[in-house]
């Protein structure tokens, strides 16, 4: 196969979407972790809480979903969706957090590391250490979100 680049004049936009139990709690971790930052509440709002009570939205669906994007529109928004099932199985797609782009070695690993105590300390788990083996991997950890998500520190 041959990876060609192609002018287009459709352009998509990429939201990544996570399944949850609680979708508030699983935004805040995740923008924490990427530095993003929740969704505004719609104009003429100061909080969620008061446009979900004035457009009459019952108390127990007011978690039923949640939503960060980066600060500066760099990234995908990230949307939560509360589901009644609980996570079953592997991820088939999962996010790679590139904390350490263009380190290698020691170097790498020790800031690997770093971000990965980072994590942990806001509800992540730490699942395993895959050391660097050139050229085809520089080294990696596989960490699971406070809801079992796996994800990768790249």
């Amino acid at each position: 196969m041959t990876w060609v680049r192609q002018p287009t004049a459709l352009t998509r936009v990429v939201q990544v979407t996570f399944d949850a139990a609680d979708p508030k709690s699983l935004s805040i971790f995740w923008a924490h972790a990427l530095g993003y930052v929740n969704d505004d509440p719609p104009a003429g709002f100061e909080t969620w809480e008061e446009a979900l009570e004035s457009l009459g939205v019952p108390p127990a669906q007011r978690n039923s979903a949640s939503a960060i994007h980066h600060p500066a529109e760099a990234g995908p928004r990230v949307f939560f969706q509360q589901v009644p099932e609980a996570k079953a199985g592997k991820n088939r797609v999962h996010l790679d957090v590139r904390a350490a782009p263009g380190l290698q070695g020691d170097e790498r690993m020790s800031a690997l590391e770093t971000e990965c105590d980072r994590l942990v300390a806001l509800g992540a788990a730490r699942i395993r250490r895959h050391e660097p083996a050139p050229p085809m991997s520089h080294g990696f950890i596989v960490m699971a979100d406070p809801e079992g998500n796996e994800f990768c520190l790249d």
